[in-house]
């Protein structure tokens, strides 16, 4: 089984547009009809025990996969492809597997209920097979290496065939007994299965690169609204400086320097501790603000 490689966020595209999920379409559209002649011919070549009854819950099970396929193909855009078909083929296989159970001959009288009953269940493992497999591609995208591909190649393959023999005595337990040794296998890849999916979420934990966090009081946007850039003096490069109550220093912008802030005069003396403020410079002496006559040319 091939695991999906890690690739950029997916993008919503027409689903006409990628053949992967034209595809599944297809597939759905092949189901429904094959499902559909298999019953009409059982119709008229099976018995004729409750043949009513059966031919209803065949109208039922194709037009709740019809609604199923509909909504598939409308979430598929959102979706990255391998996902979408793997979504489509699991109601295909739930598809298949209600013909059966309709249409398959009653061994012991166990009832429509019965059926209904593990109809239901087959769905639940089909689902939780399609949830495992998404969640554990995307814990296995997170760091990719030699040894995780491989962990999830066989975990992968190892979960599917877990699910195909649970499905299995569901369907066929009138007809067939399934010996000891069976279900011994079942325990075995439930193990194997299980130790698999945590190996993957354990080396992430170790060895993935962490996702930045945001400093301790700082909070964290809005999504969809870009924090407002912090101020700067004239010259559009130098950050205003942060006045005590987390604000800008819009005072420094005008003055050119930073605010001097009072300090505590029942314990500290305010010169010892007021900074040294940058002189103006003293204009050179000369009449009302005009600067002195250049000196005379040396006389001989």
């Amino acid at each position: 089984m091939a695991v999906p490689e890690p690739s950029e966020p997916h993008e919503a595209t027409d689903t006409t547009r990628n053949p992967l999920l034209r595809a599944a379409i297809w597939v759905a559209i092949g189901a429904l009809v094959a499902a559909a002649i298999v019953c009409v011919v059982w119709v008229l070549i099976g018995s004729q025990n409750g043949i009513v009854g059966r031919a209803f819950l065949t109208i039922l099970l194709l037009a709740a996969f019809a609604g199923v396929a509909i909504l598939d193909a409308h979430l598929a855009p959102r979706r990255p492809a391998w996902f979408a078909l793997a979504s489509m083929g699991s109601w295909v296989a739930a598809l298949l597997i209600g013909a059966v159970l309709i249409w398959m001959p009653e061994r012991y009288a166990l009832g429509t209920f019965t059926r209904f009953f593990q109809f239901l269940v087959v769905v639940l493992i089909l689902q939780l097979l399609l949830l495992h497999i998404r969640l554990y591609v995307k814990a296995y995208q997170r760091y990719v290496t030699a040894f995780t591909r491989v962990v999830a190649i066989i975990t992968l393959a190892l979960v599917v065939a877990l699910a195909v023999m649970l499905i299995l005595p569901i369907v066929l337990n009138e007809w067939l007994e399934f010996p000891e040794l069976y279900w011994r296998i079942v325990v075995a890849i439930t193990i194997l299965a299980a130790v698999g999916t945590a190996l993957i979420p354990l080396v992430n934990a170790l060895f993935a690169p962490k996702k930045p966090r945001m400093p301790r009081g700082v909070q964290q946007p809005i999504a969809g609204y870009a924090p407002a850039p912090w101020p700067t003096y004239a010259d559009g490069v130098t950050p205003l400086p942060v006045m005590p109550d987390g604000t800008p220093d819009w005072n420094a912008y005008y003055t050119g320097y930073p605010t001097v802030q009072p300090y505590p005069t029942e314990q500290y003396a305010p010169e010892q501790y007021a900074p040294e403020l940058p002189q103006p410079p003293v204009p050179p002496a000369g009449y009302e603000g005009y600067p002195p006559p250049p000196p005379l040319p040396p006389r001989p």
